[in-house]
């Protein structure tokens, strides 16, 4: 059975920066694309960045240049480091993976973690 538990959300300032974990279990990084996205109060769900194997990364023109995602394969671990916080990167942010890397582009992971609040905010 595939978990994904994310974690790290929080309050930060804007110009902040800020480090999300997805802790991966039941499946094979090797096998399957993994992702973040987020959803903002009143808004609909976005991809925001994914890393497909061996290392190749994917990222919204909204967040590129200032986030990045990387991969701990021997901790299971997927990462988003977030620099230059802006307002409106407040949302709850989601990990999600799936075989198919077209699915998280058209944000239709087969599995989901259960979301972390990220706030950015003076």
């Amino acid at each position: 059975q595939v978990q994904l538990v994310e974690s790290g959300g929080g309050l930060v300032q804007p110009g902040g920066s800020l480090r999300l974990s997805c802790a991966a279990s039941g499946l094979t990084f090797s096998s399957y694309t993994v992702g973040w996205f987020r959803q903002a109060p009143g808004k609909a769900r976005e991809f925001v960045a994914a890393i497909r194997w061996p290392g190749t990364t994917f990222f919204a023109d909204s967040v590129k240049g200032r986030f990045t995602i990387l991969r701990d394969s021997s901790k299971f671990t997927i990462y988003q480091q977030m620099n230059s916080l802006k307002p409106e990167d407040t949302a709850v942010y989601y990990c999600g993976a799936d075989r198919d890397q077209y699915a998280l582009v058209t944000l239709k992971p087969e599995y989901w973690g259960q979301g972390t609040q990220v706030t950015v905010s003076s």
